[in-house]
């Protein structure tokens, strides 16, 4: 299998993998925030298509759950009462892509039952829907705190390589500082100094912001050391002798160099990010509840009853495992796909 198929079923697969979180009102089947206080840490709820007879159905089924005697956090399965499952179904009011008003759901049960698929958290909430909502915070701060980086980078290294001077000189020192400096105290020093409670959307922009800022360091050197090579090249010198201005040359020659480099980047960053977004918001730093994120769906897990007890609470740790593992892939098939064409180069310069 050629690097470019391998390159187009890696994208194809962090596709769906990103359109189901993008559309997690439609996969999820509650509301994230809607809570049952009569079914705290509920185990996750099996589907079925045979029932204690021996009989086949083909529309799935599960089992209702009912707290053991003398528990309040403990169930189990009532074989008597069948839920069947139900698909393309009315519930919870949400928007496709934060845009288009909907209510139909993938998965749903009648009225007055419940469907758990992974179980719930300590306020009953299901931690399937909370999975799919959180990865919408968590994965668009990685985006965005990958793409907010890259540009700072992309400018500064520009800057720094084309112009170079004592304009090189205090950005690539200032870069070093970033780099010296652990970026897991330098974002909690950065988020320090940002108010501490704050409103949901806000929160999440500030760590946008922050974990944006943290990262440029890397980037701009790697751009700056191409923009260094590219200006000396033929081509750029022939445009520079025939009159072209600074800002031409990087627009037409040089920043286009950069292009192979900076989707490497991002693919490494992204993960990265998300990552930082969960550190934060683990230790209760950034999205506050009730709005799920990654990060604070793994905070009940300090708890040490809940680390002991409720295995299910560690599942949203596996729905992260195929996005980073996604991206990892990619940035080494990007890797491997500009190879060639830098062997090429160097060959022909030769």
């Amino acid at each position: 299998m050629s690097t470019r198929t391998r390159l187009l079923l890696c994208l194809a697969a962090l596709g769906a993998l990103h359109l189901a979180v993008a559309c997690a009102g439609f996969f999820a089947p509650y509301d994230p925030s809607a809570q049952d206080r009569g079914r705290p840490y509920a185990p996750p709820m099996s589907l079925h298509f045979v029932d204690a007879q021996g009989g086949f159905h083909l529309r799935p089924f599960s089992y209702a759950q009912k707290p053991r005697t003398g528990t309040f956090d403990e169930y189990e399965s009532d074989g008597a009462k069948a839920i069947p499952v139900k698909f393309f179904v009315a519930g919870a009011p949400y928007r496709v892509l934060g845009v288009l008003p909907s209510r139909v759901h993938l998965l749903g049960v009648a009225d007055g039952a419940t469907l758990n698929l992974l179980g719930t958290d300590a306020y009953g909430r299901d931690l399937l829907s909370r999975i799919l909502f959180g990865g919408q915070v968590s994965l668009l701060a990685g985006l965005i705190g990958a793409g907010l980086t890259l540009s700072i980078g992309l400018c500064i290294g520009a800057a720094a390589g084309f112009w170079g001077g004592w304009k090189d000189e205090v950005l690539m020192r200032v870069a070093e500082l970033f780099l010296a400096l652990p970026w897991i105290y330098l974002l909690f020093a950065m988020r320090a100094f940002l108010p501490l409670t704050v409103p949901p959307v806000k929160a999440f922009l500030l760590v946008v912001v922050v974990i944006g800022a943290v990262g440029w360091a890397r980037p701009a050197r790697m751009v700056r050391g191409i923009v260094l090579s590219a200006k000396e090249r033929d081509f750029v010198r022939a445009a520079r002798g025939f009159g072209a201005t600074g800002g031409y040359l990087l627009r037409r020659h040089i920043l286009p160099e950069t292009a192979s480099m900076v989707l490497t980047q991002a693919a490494i960053l992204v993960p990265q990010f998300v990552l930082a977004e969960m550190t934060l918001s683990f230790l209760g730093l950034g999205v506050p509840e009730p709005v799920p994120s990654w990060g604070n769906l793994l905070a009940s897990l300090q708890h040490y009853n809940v680390l002991v007890s409720y295995w299910w609470m560690y599942l949203p740790v596996l729905a992260m495992v195929p996005f980073f593992l996604g991206y990892l892939v990619l940035a080494s098939l990007l890797q491997a796909s500009n190879a060639p064409s830098k062997i090429e180069e160097v060959v022909s310069g030769v």
